[in-house]
C-alpha cells in the first residue's frame, strides 16, 4: 500500500518520548525516498500517455488519469511525512543547544545523521556570533536569579586551571563543593559534571 513507510517513519519519531532523540532511521527514510521517485516515474508516465492519446491532462477523466491522481496524492504524502519527521527532528536538535550547550555528548551526537550534525553546528555558531555582538548570553537560565552565585558539589573529576570568568582559576575535583558564579557553573551542570547544591 501507498505511504505505509512513511507512515511508519512518522509513527517511529511520535512514539519516542517527547522532546528526546531516538536514531536518525536512515533505511526507512531513503526507503521513502526512493518511493517518492517511484511515484514521480510513474507519475511522468501516465501523463505522457495521456497526452500522446491526444487528451487534455485537466478534462480527461479516465483510469489514466485517476492513476496518476493516486500516484501524486501519494507522492505529496510522503513528502509531507519526510518533512515533518526532518523538521521535528531539527526542532529538537535546535532545543538541545539551550539545554545542553554547544557540546554535544557522545551518546547524543551518535543519533544524528552528517546533516543533522552540521545543522546543529552552524546553529551553534550563529547563536556564538550573536551573543558576541551583543555581549550576553543568552544561554545561562531563563529566570532572573535571586543570587548571582550558586553553591555546588562536582560529579566528575573536571580537573585544575579552569579559567572562570572573573579571570581566577579553579581545581573541580571530584565530590569538591564550590560557590560559583551561577553563569560559570552552568556550562557543568547542563552537562552533568556538576549540580546545584539548594537548602
Amino acid at each position: 500500500m501507498y505511504g505505509r513507510t512513511a507512515c511508519q517513519l512518522v509513527k517511529e519519531f511520535a512514539s519516542g518520548d517527547k522532546g528526546q532523540l531516538v536514531s536518525f532511521n536512515s533505511d526507512l527514510f531513503q526507503q521513502v525516498v526512493a518511493e517518492c521517485s517511484q511515484h514521480h516515474l510513474e507519475l511522468q508516465s501516465l501523463i505522457r500517455k495521456i497526452q500522446e492519446e491526444g487528451l487534455d491532462i485537466q478534462t480527461a477523466r479516465n483510469a489514466d488519469h485517476y492513476g496518476a491522481l493516486i500516484h501524486h496524492l501519494a507522492l505529496v504524502r510522503n513528502k509531507r511525512c519526510l518533512m515533518a519527521y526532518v523538521f521535528n527532528r531539527a526542532e529538537i536538535i535546535r532545543n538541545l543547544l539551550w539545554k545542553i550547550g554547544h557540546v554535544l555528548p557522545q551518546e547524543i551526537e551518535e543519533k544524528l545523521c552528517h546533516t543533522e550534525e552540521e545543522h546543529f553546528k552552524k546553529h551553534s555558531t550563529a547563536l556564538k556570533s550573536y551573543m558576541s555582538k551583543v555581549m550576553v548570553d543568552l544561554t545561562v537560565d531563563m529566570v532572573p536569579p535571586k543570587d548571582p552565585y550558586i553553591k555546588v558539589r562536582v560529579l566528575d573529576d573536571i580537573g585544575d586551571g579552569i579559567l572562570l570568568s572573573d579571570d581566577k582559576t579553579a581545581n573541580f575535583a571530584c565530590h569538591s563543593m564550590h560557590l560559583l558564579k551561577r553563569t560559570d557553573a552552568e556550562q557543568f551542570i547542563s552537562r552533568g559534571q556538576m549540580e546545584e547544591l539548594t537548602g
